[in-house]
């Protein structure tokens, strides 16, 4: 149906998603019903039951697209793939072991270990939390770190870290998300460009990375009551949880991490593909002003592969640990699927323009920022999934930017805000999952580290509005 005018309808389903994720916690349930609100407001906007037909008018249109394919091809089966190889055969743990064994001498170095490996796995949530809190918790228990500094160190350096480090899904994530939704990224690549520049004004997510750098090596001057009491009680008596504490443990019998016997990893086996990953990305860009992420992929998934079969780990085990780490990454794939195609139908429907036009003229510039950083906080807290956030934020948020100051700097300030926000409220929130998963795979009380990390968290996300703030109003003037 074309020449949808614009109206207030137009809210139904981003409003719905998030009524719903605030109710029920379900993300995947929330999506679908924002996207279902959309037909029923194309119904009463005139369309025919066939134009508004979900499964046409959205669905195949957005899933079917190449820049869908083309992510859940490359970022989602390839890095999980290779991610689940890497468990299947022990050589993330081996290679954290390894180094570990070297570089650190006590407290301080095995919590920089435990920075350093977050940022070595900096693929954002699931995948960083367990990775990293695995392989370095046996470390950090060694050196008498508490479990309180190791689980925010986790946290800290899974979802901030991806936004901050691009060489993951998440921008290409976020480019199928507001694609299309302002001139200045007319197209997927073009907003993975445009993310890759906004990564400067991330302002929460570079100052919890460089913050948690600060916390490890013990530069950092407040870490906050319950954090300074924890650090104490373990470096004084030895006890690594709060004596009334109910430690998370992760769950027995994981099948991705037994390896077939008289196999021995090497620290080749994570080097390699992990080399190619970054050289692939990073050298032709630096050098020749040349892109190869997709293929950067492609490659790392199969070097991990030869170089396995070469030192003689079995192929239907590397198929095995292959289509394990593919398993994992399924949900994350249904909701990114959802996450476009609500996207979609809200530009269909002329949401982010029924925005503009009705509260555009009433929000100052210098303070967009500060509020898109606030929003975003209280929904990702609200319902722990920054992913979530951004299928229903982004694209309102970023046309109701262009509106008020198509400046591509002020455009990139309201990105970063977005971007911090969500990862704000989704690592703080105690439904989120790299919060219970960075408490279970370090040994944490899950409410010890929501405490000890939350004043840290916070100190972030105040400095970072006001630095959002500052640099808005500069470009404003």
């Amino acid at each position: 149906m074309d020449g949808i005018e614009p109206t207030a309808l137009s809210l139904a389903p981003a409003l719905v998603t998030i009524l719903l994720a605030f109710a029920t916690r379900q993300v995947l349930l929330s999506l679908l019903a924002g996207v279902l609100t959309a037909s029923a407001v194309l119904l009463l906007q005139g369309a025919t039951l066939l134009e508004a037909n979900p499964l046409t008018a959205f669905f195949l249109p957005s899933l079917g697209s190449q820049d869908y394919a083309q992510i859940l091809l490359v970022y989602m089966w390839c890095l999980g793939g290779l991610i689940g190889i890497w468990s299947r055969t022990g050589a993330a743990q081996h290679f954290a072991e390894t180094v570990g064994l070297v570089v650190t001498k006590g407290p301080r170095s095995s919590l920089f270990f435990a920075w350093m490996m977050g940022c070595i796995f900096h693929q954002g949530g699931t995948t960083s939390t367990v990775l990293a809190g695995s392989t370095v918790k046996p470390v950090t228990d060694r050196h008498g770190v508490a479990h309180e500094e190791l689980a925010y160190v986790v946290d800290s350096t899974a979802s901030p870290v991806a936004t901050v480090i691009p060489f993951n899904a998440w921008p290409a994530y976020v480019a199928g998300i507001v694609a299309g939704t302002t001139p200045l990224f007319p197209t997927t690549a073009a907003a993975f460009e445009f993310f890759l520049s906004s990564i400067v004004f991330n302002f929460y997510g570079v100052l919890a990375v460089l913050g948690t750098l600060l916390f490890s090596l013990n530069l950092l001057p407040w870490v906050g009551t319950r954090m300074n009491a924890a650090r104490v009680r373990a470096r004084t008596t030895g006890a690594l949880d709060r004596p009334d504490a109910e430690p998370l443990q992760p769950p027995d019998g994981d099948d991705e991490a037994v390896r077939p016997a008289g196999y021995t990893p090497h620290v080749i086996d994570f080097l390699a593909p992990l080399a190619v990953l970054l050289g692939v990305a990073i050298l032709p860009n630096l050098l020749w002003d040349l892109r190869f992420t997709n293929e950067a992929f492609v490659l790392a998934l199969a070097v991990g592969i030869v170089v396995l079969a070469v030192r003689g780990f079995p192929l239907t085990e590397i198929q095995e640990g292959f289509m394990a780490g593919c398993r994992r990454v399924t949900v994350v794939a249904m909701i990114l699927g959802l996450a476009v195609t609500l996207g979609d139908a809200s530009e269909k429907l002329g949401t982010a323009a029924w925005v503009v036009t009705t509260v555009g003229d009433s929000i100052p510039p210098a303070g967009l920022p500060a509020l898109l950083t606030l929003l975003c906080m209280g929904i990702a807290f609200s319902t722990g999934t920054s992913w979530g956030t951004y299928a229903v934020v982004f694209p309102v948020a970023m046309p109701l930017a262009y509106a008020l100051n198509p400046d591509p700097v002020f455009v990139q300030i309201c990105f970063g805000s977005v971007l911090g926000g969500a990862i704000y409220g989704d690592q703080c929130s105690p439904i989120s999952d790299t919060t219970i998963l960075s408490s279970m795979f370090t040994g944490c009380d899950l409410m010890d580290h929501v405490r000890t990390q939350l004043p840290l968290a916070s100190a972030a996300g105040i400095a970072g509005i006001v630095l959002s703030t500052v640099a808005a109003a500069v470009v404003s003037a």
